[in-house]
């Protein structure tokens, strides 16, 4: 009886699908320009894109060079010789630190770092928000208000507090330490962000589901978390992105076995020793973009929509 209640109430809180405006033929309204100001809008956008775009193909380029072609002068010309051996070689061989390595472990230890903090600040996230707006309780609002202010403090405010704090449970150095960084970090912004999203549901539907036997997490599974994935996608988008292009608690916490991507590829580029192979510096820079990208590029239409659905109440 409990489960049913609390589904039928999930269901009754789901938005329906807006229905678009029609015109007097049934067709939906558009806002039309004229031709002039179509095309002229068509070039600035199309020049706003060329000059976002040069970085990536300067990249892409000269990544599928050989590198006697770049230091000839050729950056900006398409190859005269493919290859991929600069991928094969930032993947597997590169010089990083004392070993020939590659960012290929160094990849693995960001994907381990960054899907459990993620995963963890999103759920705890979810559930600090339905506490602070479905069961209030003295106090709450200084609760969230401290959460939010951990989310202004510099990042170099708390390094050395941080460093020994993971020194003293036994974290410093490891991918472990690095997750409980970002997940301290991260809940803040996720508390924030599920905090406003729950505020539009009725509070209504949370007491009927008590009535019904609900308990206190039947009702977060059941009625709150189906209706989240909006802000969910915004939630995971954020923290991915900011956890996977962090540098400075990489740099700070970890040690070489447990480096992220980032720090890798600094230590790629920075290396004092031997030719400047820009290659496959340009091929490891890639790599280190192609998750965020790809996360972008998969979820990124629902980051708007969650933001919005979020941003006003009923």
């Amino acid at each position: 009886m409990t489960d049913i209640s609390a589904e039928a109430s999930a269901a009754a809180i789901r938005p329906a699908s807006p229905t678009p405006p029609t015109g007097s033929h049934g067709s939906t309204q558009v806002i039309r320009t004229g031709g002039t100001a179509r095309v002229l809008i068509y070039l600035i956008l199309g020049l706003f894109c060329l000059y976002y775009l040069l970085p990536l193909y300067v990249m892409v380029v000269n990544s599928l060079k050989p590198l006697s072609e770049i230091t000839t002068g050729g950056m900006m010309s398409l190859p005269r010789q493919w290859t991929l051996a600069p991928w094969s070689s930032a993947w597997s061989t590169a010089q990083i630190g004392v070993e020939a390595t590659g960012l290929r472990p160094f990849f693995l230890n960001s994907i381990l770092m960054v899907v459990p903090a993620v995963a963890i600040s999103t759920v705890l996230g979810a559930l600090n928000g339905y506490v602070l707006t479905k069961w209030r309780f003295r106090g709450d609002t200084w609760v969230f208000g401290l959460l939010l202010f951990g989310c202004f403090i510099p990042f170099q405010m708390v390094l050395i507090p941080m460093a020994r704090m993971l020194g003293l449970v036994g974290l410093a150095g490891t991918v472990p330490g690095l997750i409980f960084v970002h997940l301290v970090y991260g809940i803040g912004f996720s508390t924030l962000y599920f905090k406003n999203y729950y505020q539009q549901f009725p509070t209504e539907l949370v007491r009927a589901a008590q009535i019904d036997g609900a308990e206190f997490f039947t009702i977060f599974r059941r009625i709150m978390l189906p209706s989240s994935g909006p802000i969910a996608v915004v939630c995971i988008i954020w923290q991915f992105t900011n956890i996977w292009n962090d540098f400075l608690f990489g740099a700070s916490f970890s040690d070489f076995d447990s480096q992220p991507m980032t720090v890798a590829l600094n230590n790629l580029v920075q290396s004092s020793t031997g030719v400047k192979e820009y290659n496959v510096h340009f091929a490891g820079a890639i790599m280190a973009a192609l998750p965020t990208l790809l996360v972008y590029v998969v979820a990124g239409r629902y980051f708007v929509r969650g933001l919005m659905a979020g941003s006003v109440k009923g």
